[in-house]
């Protein structure tokens, strides 16, 4: 995100009405309306009572129209990588599922475990963490969970345990990379982390508490499923390449995924940005679908590819950037950095400590998007005091960690996690916010005692 300097005046640099008084209530006058525009905005966002692209949107307007920011400066703030980033593996995955491979891995899965419930808990783990590595964590639940509804309907199973673990291995196998969680697009995009480096710095802490996660819901909950003979046997019928409906656009589809991943491996040391790559990517997935077909079939393939990105989102996305940079331009989110800075003294080990703990407790609270959204300038500004940028890298991973893992404390915590209950309240197994807290947030404080290990031996030990 871009970081401009608040101007000396609050008029300078705005180039729009200058509406806003010199101070209110003795605060400057524009860091107070910027952050009663942000605080508003966040109220509606947790509540969940308006649609948050919505609020996101309006707010972001009155930051222009209050003249927090002008026009240009908002667009400024918008990190168009991460934005391309998200419409590219949207469009990539939106056309990639139309193959039947995330049915055909889910089945296969269940029949090789035999219809073992036990069995099948992990299996199912092990994939939506996998795949949420590689694609994304939002998307993948909107792929697996409902297979994940049948199969557990198949066997006759309450599905809540299936959910509540894809959930955990949802935010935990995003966490690994910098596609897998929108917190790590957000940061890879802003400090200019490679995919590499997520993989080396939140890879290594993503496998250890899946590890210790999948061991924990087994021992709790796994050795207690049981089903029929007769519910298995129903379930082996299911033939898994007949969930391939499409293998011509199976093989496509792989070719572009391989590639784009390579594009994201090898892309950053050739200046390459991981959102150019998956826009390419979509691009060329989307003329490999349609080269053979006329002009109007062609132009329907499009517009079906396109309608699979999940707009709502982008503008989500869009609208926060604004209405962050709106704080960060106003001086708020300096003045926040410098108190972090005097509560830590300077102590670069304890300000990890500090933003891991605040990240997962807040991200818990409120939607982890909107959280580190605003954490990034935040952090940005305490890299002079701690020598530069190079110096502030373990409080990153802090962020990330923290915020990913934090996403596994509520149900409103993680984009993945409203998917998730979305999808089961259609199903008619609804997820309750306060049972999930009960059961969600002690786990999700346990593995951020695993990432706190993690972190004191490998960024803070000597």
């Amino acid at each position: 995100m871009a970081g401009n300097a608040h101007g000396s005046s609050h008029g300078e640099g705005h180039g729009s009405l200058d509406i806003i008084p010199e101070t209110i209530f003795g605060i400057d006058g524009t860091m107070f309306v910027a952050t009663a525009i942000l605080s508003l905005a966040y109220v509606f966002i947790i509540s969940e009572k308006i649609n948050r692209a919505v609020i996101a949107l309006l707010g972001a307007g009155l930051m222009i129209i209050l003249g927090v920011l002008n026009q240009s400066l908002a667009v400024e703030g918008i990190d168009f990588n991460t934005i391309f980033l998200l419409i590219g593996m949207m469009v990539i995955v939106g056309i990639m599922k139309d193959s039947g491979v995330f049915q055909y891995v889910a089945i296969l899965s269940a029949k090789s475990v035999r219809g073992n419930p036990r069995a099948l808990l992990v299996v199912l783990s092990i994939i939506t963490a996998v795949f949420s590595a590689l694609l994304d964590n939002v998307t993948t639940v909107m792929l697996i969970v409902p297979i994940t509804l049948l199969l557990t309907e198949q066997l006759k199973l309450n599905p809540y345990i299936f959910l509540v673990a894809q959930i955990f291995a949802s935010n935990i196998g995003g966490m690994a990379t910098l596609i897998g969680d929108p917190p790590n697009i957000l940061i890879g995009s802003a400090v200019g982390f490679s995919f590499m480096e997520f993989v080396y710095n939140t890879g290594p802490a993503s496998l250890i508490i899946m590890l210790v996660m999948i061991g924990f819901f087994d021992l709790v909950w796994g050795r207690k499923l049981t089903t029929s003979n007769k519910a298995k046997a129903h379930l082996l019928r299911y033939k898994p390449e007949e969930a391939l409906t499409d293998k011509p656009l199976l093989m496509k589809s792989l070719f572009v995924m391989s590639v784009v991943i390579f594009g994201f491996v090898v892309g950053h040391g050739h200046g390459i940005e991981p959102g150019t790559t998956a826009l390419t990517g979509a691009a060329l997935l989307m003329l490999l679908n349609i080269y053979k077909f006329d002009a109007e079939t062609q132009t329907h393939k499009v517009h079906k590819a396109l309608g699979e990105v999940e707009w709502e989102t982008i503008f989500f996305f869009m609208g926060l950037f604004m209405l962050v940079y709106g704080v960060e331009h106003a001086g708020l989110l300096s003045l926040l950095g410098q108190k972090l800075l005097d509560f830590t003294g300077g102590d670069l080990a304890y300000t990890g400590f500090v933003i891991l703990w605040s990240s997962a407790v807040f991200s818990a609270i409120v939607d982890n998007i909107p959280f580190v959204a605003t954490m990034i300038p935040l952090l940005e500004s305490t890299e002079a005091s701690f020598g530069g940028a190079d110096a502030i890298e373990p409080l990153w991973w802090c962020l990330a960690l923290g915020a990913c893992l934090g996403g596994n404390g509520s149900i409103i915590a993680a984009s993945a996690n409203v998917m998730v209950a979305s999808f089961a309240e259609r199903a008619g197994h609804r997820i309750a916010f306060m049972k999930f807290l009960k059961l969600a947030f002690p786990m999700m404080i346990a593995t951020i005692a695993i990432a706190h290990v993690y972190v004191h031996f490998v960024y803070f030990n000597g």
